[in-house]
């Protein structure tokens, strides 16, 4: 099975099929903050995040939404001239706040040019009836996705990273999403502390249950200044080899459904605050990896389904 070069769904390919071109996400930073540091959950975040929340590469927040695409935009225009673009919402919990606010930044950038849609990182637990509402409304005008960190369906990790919600909160947000016209797309975090492949899998096996529309498969960063970072450098925990993420991730493909499109098999660490595995750097490399190991095995993404 093959989706274009690749034998797994791949973003590239899915965007080209519903576009009929190519699309690029840029990344904006709301301004918003998140239930599980403001003292409504926690004051402690996630024990992996940053203090940026996940928008370490982004432009200032003291700017517009319009004023952060243009300048990320100006920097990707070398290599995409001629792309259309999602604006993605990606720091922190981006459906927490005020409604109008959101519609109102929600609009702004819905209304840029060679914008196709819009992508909003949050939480299950801020996908309140009125957030339902706005993003319904919202999918009448554009293309609308909905990126949702569950990061693993393992209970006793969920409290040990200080996740704040339990699964059955992430399987009541994903059937009401999908009584609207939207994409849902999962981030689960690979290699988190003590967490067996086993449990790995058990993650994807959630996913496909909850019958999601895509997945982010990300490895498990450890960044300076987090709670992750001080177990790491009391030895807690091992961060995953390159052969033993590779070796994960193929598993991941091989019983995911092939519907389910896969919208990262990894990410990108901060080089300045990144503390391991050092080896993620090259992020490249892992993509070839799983291309090859891919192909030797004659194997592709639902092969176990």
């Amino acid at each position: 099975m093959f989706w274009f070069d690749k034998r797994y769904n791949h973003l590239n390919h899915y965007y080209k099929n519903k576009f009929g071109e190519k699309v690029v996400k840029i990344s904006v930073d709301g301004g918003f903050t998140c239930p599980n540091r403001d003292g409504t959950l926690s004051n402690r975040g996630c024990i992996f995040c940053s203090t940026s929340g996940s928008g370490d590469f982004l432009s200032k927040r003291s700017l517009t939404i319009s004023q952060q695409f243009l300048e990320q935009k100006n920097l990707l225009s070398a290599k995409w001239n001629n792309a259309k673009f999602i604006v993605y919402f990606q720091s922190f919990t981006n459906t927490y706040g005020d409604i109008d606010e959101l519609l109102l930044k929600y609009e702004e950038a819905i209304s840029l040019e060679n914008v196709v849609g819009i992508s909003i990182a949050t939480r299950p637990d801020c996908i309140s009836n009125e957030v339902i509402d706005l993003l319904d409304k919202l999918s009448k005008k554009t293309y609308v996705q909905i990126e949702l960190g569950l990061q693993t369906s393992n209970e006793k990790t969920a409290k040990l990273i200080n996740r704040c919600y339990d699964n059955i909160c992430f399987e009541e947000a994903v059937s009401r999403l999908k009584k609207i016209n939207v994409d849902i797309v999962c981030h689960v975090i690979i290699g988190l502390p003590y967490e067996t492949k086993i449990d790995m899998m058990n993650t994807i096996h959630f996913i496909s249950k909850n019958k999601v529309n895509g997945v982010k498969l990300q490895l498990l960063h450890v960044l300076k200044n987090t709670e992750l970072d001080e177990m790491y450098r009391s030895n807690m925990f091992d961060v995953l080899s390159f052969d033993e993420y590779v070796d994960i991730l193929i598993d991941c493909i091989e019983i995911l459904p092939e519907n389910i499109v896969i919208h990262r098999l990894t990410g990108d660490g901060p080089q300045d605050i990144l503390v391991a595995p050092l080896w993620s750097r090259n992020k490249k490399s892992v993509l070839n990896e799983v291309d090859k190991k891919l192909k030797l095995l004659s194997s592709w993404q639902g092969k176990k389904f």
